[in-house]
């Protein structure tokens, strides 16, 4: 059985980055307090109903949620502490998350309106695969008239377009639904080349990755850009701003061999141990990255059947249940030395490169619409 590696050595990110320009590990976050010329920056949180920090929801649903669309701006919110973050699916029972992964909500959209009527916040609404689900599409659509802001992230925009909540507002989503997007929902000013756009009370980012930089400025939003920077600064996440260039993965698909989704063909299993206080960050952004490098199913395992809670508390259930020997899951935890969970992504590629190919890493970067691809 192959599990979870963790390489504690530094490594040298071998990256191309699209229209950005070279950023080292040792650069300043390049976000300040005004935002560069050209950034986008979410309207600051107005408290309301006297709450102490705002309600954040993260909503998915049951039978299919892009994983770290959803993971990690519960993690990255958690971390910050500026809000009271709470998971949400549509029915009670866990979610099956794509492309890997089970969790586990801590309401269900019933419960949610029964225990906080006033609603949230903010509601971030990630892509989900039954698109068209119409108890969704009500609730966000009540949310909305409560006075909840809306954060979609990659095609999480396209069942936002569906509440009819987004016309007339700037948006953006994957790159990959640009051409279909467009002429669904003509009423939608999209938005290419751009990470997260904020129109409002309509906030919506790029593609998978850019669920971290758009939750950074989410936290600026609510808390200051000082506290953003440090946040930043703490997960590894080195730039934050909504620069970008969706057109270089537009352009990077016309390779017939780099197709935006690669068939697996009988791909190996990547066993990753669970355990308690493990950084559900990093979790997600290696089972991303290794499912979609075309060469990888990730199954999570543990020595129990029952979920076992992260960082923050948000509950991963288990694929298996083996016997576990040893600390394989230590990069997983809080523990000193573990790389901070953003790096979790690079160091990912890094070694999709050097055990699969560099053309494997590629395949995930341009699936996860991370502005960078690896070559040997």
């Amino acid at each position: 059985m192959r599990t979870y590696k963790y390489f504690a050595t530094s490594f040298v990110l071998l990256s191309t980055f699209f229209a950005l320009g070279v950023a080292s590990a040792d650069s300043a976050v390049v976000v300040d307090a005004a935002g560069r010329d050209g950034d986008e920056i979410i309207k600051r949180y107005e408290p309301r109903f006297g709450r102490s920090q705002p309600f954040v929801v993260i909503v998915g649903d049951n039978s299919g949620t892009e994983l770290t669309d959803f993971v990690i701006p519960y993690g990255v919110l958690s971390s910050s502490g500026v809000a009271k973050v709470i998971s949400v699916s549509t029915a009670p029972g866990t979610m099956k998350m794509f492309p890997a992964l089970e969790v586990q909500a801590q309401y269900s959209l019933q419960q949610f309106d029964e225990i906080f009527p006033q609603g949230a916040d903010y509601v971030v609404v990630p892509a989900i695969k039954d698109k068209d689900n119409s108890d969704l599409i009500k609730w966000l659509t009540a949310q909305s008239a409560k006075g909840s802001s809306m954060v979609s992230i990659c095609n999480g925009a396209i069942t936002l377009a569906k509440t009819g909540l987004m016309d007339g507002h700037r948006a953006t989503a994957h790159w990959a639904s640009e051409i279909s997007r467009v002429a669904d929902f003509p009423g939608v000013v999209w938005q290419k080349n751009i990470r997260y756009v904020a129109d409002g009370k309509i906030i919506s980012s790029a593609g998978i990755s850019a669920s971290l930089p758009v939750s950074i400025a989410l936290v600026q939003a609510i808390a200051g850009p000082e506290k953003a920077n440090a946040l930043a600064l703490e997960l590894g996440v080195i730039d934050w701003s909504s620069k970008h260039s969706s057109d270089a993965f537009q352009q990077a698909n016309d390779d017939p061999s780099m197709s935006w989704r690669v068939k697996q063909n009988a791909p190996s299993h990547l066993y990753i141990p669970l355990s308690e206080g493990m950084d559900e960050i990093a979790l997600a952004l290696r089972a991303e990255a290794y499912t979609h490098s075309g060469e990888v199913q990730v199954i999570t395992v543990s020595g129990g059947v029952n979920p076992l809670s992260t960082r923050h508390n948000l509950l991963i259930v288990p694929d298996k249940q083996i016997v576990v020997i040893g600390d394989q899951s230590t990069p997983l935890t809080s523990g000193a030395g573990a790389l901070p969970s953003a790096k979790a992504l690079d160091a990912a590629l890094e070694e999709i490169a050097n055990e699969y190919s560099p053309s494997a890493a590629a395949q995930a970067a341009r699936v996860m619409e991370y502005p960078s691809i690896y070559r040997k």
